[in-house]
């Protein structure tokens, strides 16, 4: 019979006044008997709704059903048949607005905990199995992809399985794109990021570092090096500002910037001398899932008081209700229904204050939410010593500048074929941030999929 308990297993987590002075990760994890407790919540709906909100489809009531008899193994095999990185996607996804969003179970309760129980299954293989992947046998034929991120990944690994030569070009100095630079170690701990890279060099792949494509190697000179195809992972890294008076002032920082300080160059251990300020009074703009990636940061680098700065009202916030609860939890300060207009310097150049007016939701905009309206007069000044502009991201012109027949829209997003992906240049596809504008990891990963599908139906022929 299913456990007909209105409410999810709770996930063992960090006490929040210990974990907002640690980057370790801060949900625990299930063990054994809670995993099989949750999975026996499942009702293993005929129509598998879940799977409907699943961008690279797991089969999910499959594995859920493994796991509630104990099959550990057998429920990672179901999984990793369509999902190349399930430790990855149990940690980082929005189950909430995807397979658990339409979960039947959530409509007079809470939903399965989707999420949760691949999390476990991906834990537990990587806990307990030592089998090394088996290299299939090679078709000789080679493939590109740019960018090691989530859906460069994807795209390298469903192509690896299928036999192909695949080369990923990274242009950092590690593999994994925003999973190692964007991504803090408290959410995503970075030894799993390295395992999954490391399942996928075992099927052969190979991965080339610190190799920015469009100055180290064009498009076109990759195509000459005897690649029948290229995919374009390379993510949305470009960061927006306000063009306010004073975000020249030292001591502001893209969200990408002091993210990638923090996570991908270590700022946080004292063995590495990577330069970041130590903040007393942090003020992050932004209400979206890297503004609480930020703002959690800046709080465990040190800092006093961290601010979220939003235009918007709380209900309003983009970032997922998860983060949002565990920000509360560990200190964070909202100061919602505000916006910056003005950076404030001192006699050094550093940022000390930010001038900031208060604001009033009046009728909806074009995307259906409420406009935020000033209220005139009601300007106020922060102390900061840092202020971190989380304001969304683009993808960076590089490649698309320096490789002929690539088009792009008005907001720099490469222009692809919607059922193939290809772009406007032949036997060049793209996906994932680089073409949506920044997305999720579980969207880019379907990207992947979708793109190496295509390209294995191009070049099979």
């Amino acid at each position: 019979m299913p456990n007909m308990s209105l409410t999810k297993v709770p996930m063992p987590e960090q006490d929040p006044n210990v974990r907002n002075k640690n980057f370790e990760e801060v949900a625990l994890g299930y063990t054994e008997e809670m995993a099989i407790e949750e999975a026996t919540r499942c009702i293993n709906c005929k129509n598998k709704p879940c799977m409907s909100g699943c961008p690279v489809c797991v089969r999910i009531p499959e594995f859920i059903a493994k796991v509630a008899a104990g099959e550990f193994e057998e429920a990672y095999k179901i999984i990793t048949s369509t999902n190349g990185l399930p430790a990855v996607c149990g940690r980082v996804c929005p189950q909430e607005n995807q397979c658990e969003g339409k979960c039947i179970r959530g409509i007079k309760g809470e939903p399965v905990s989707i999420g949760r129980l691949e999390r476990f299954v991906a834990d537990y293989h990587m806990a307990h199995s030592n089998d090394d992947a088996v290299k299939p046998e090679s078709n000789g034929i080679k493939v590109a992809v740019v960018g090691a991120g989530p859906a460069g990944l994807t795209c390298a690994g469903d192509l690896a399985k299928l036999g192909y030569e695949v080369t990923i070009f990274e242009a950092f100095h590690k593999a994994g794109g925003v999973l190692v630079y964007g991504i803090p170690e408290f959410r995503l701990p970075k030894a799993i990021v390295q395992k999954e890279v490391e399942n996928l060099e075992a099927l052969g792949v190979k991965v080339e570092t610190d190799m920015v494509i469009g100055r180290v190697l064009s498009i076109d000179e990759i195509m000459e090096m005897g690649f029948k195809a290229v995919f374009i992972g390379s993510g949305a890294g470009l960061p927006s500002f306000m063009g306010i008076e004073g975000e020249a002032l030292v001591g502001v920082y893209s969200a990408n910037e002091y993210l990638t300080r923090a996570n991908l160059m270590k700022a946080y251990l004292d063995d590495y001398d990577t330069p970041i300020i130590k903040s007393k009074n942090v003020a992050v703009v932004g209400g979206g899932n890297v503004a609480m990636d930020a703002a959690r940061t800046a709080l465990r680098l040190g800092a006093e008081n961290v601010y979220i700065v939003y235009r918007r009202g709380m209900e309003e916030l983009p970032a997922r209700g998860e983060e949002v609860h565990h920000a509360i939890e560990e200190g964070i300060i909202f100061k919602t229904l505000n916006n910056p207009v003005k950076l404030i310097g001192d006699e050094d150049g550093r940022v000390c204050k930010m001038e900031c007016v208060e604001m009033e939701l009046g009728e909806p905009d074009a995307s259906g939410r409420r406009r935020p309206m000033v209220i005139e007069g009601s300007n106020f000044q922060l102390d900061v010593d840092t202020v971190i502009m989380s304001l969304g991201t683009s993808p960076n012109p590089l490649i698309r500048t320096t490789t002929k027949g690539l088009e792009a829209n008005k907001w720099g997003c490469l222009v692809v074929n919607e059922d193939t992906l290809e772009t406007t240049r032949d036997n060049v596809y793209a996906g994932g941030d680089a073409v949506t504008g920044a997305a999720t990891v579980i969207l880019a990963m379907g990207a992947g999929k979708q793109a190496a599908a295509s390209i294995h139906e191009r070049l099979s022929k």
